[in-house]
């Protein structure tokens, strides 16, 4: 499935969500819609839960 099709998917449920329950539920829609793609994010393995809590150095290195 393209990335075209699951933004108009999201849009759509946004849409809805909107529509039918107002304003609150088209951002918990939302929030959780956001939630889920950094989780799933994680599973597929392209983030690393490393990498936000590591420290820098000064010149904006990783340790």
């Amino acid at each position: 499935m393209s990335m075209a099709v699951v933004g108009m998917i999201a849009g759509m449920a946004l849409g809805f969500a909107g529509y039918f329950g107002g304003f609150g539920a088209f951002l918990l829609v939302a929030a959780l819609g956001a939630l889920g793609f950094v989780v799933g994010r994680f599973a597929d393995g392209d983030l690393d839960p490393g990498e936000f809590f590591r420290t820098r150095d000064r010149d904006g290195r990783r340790r």
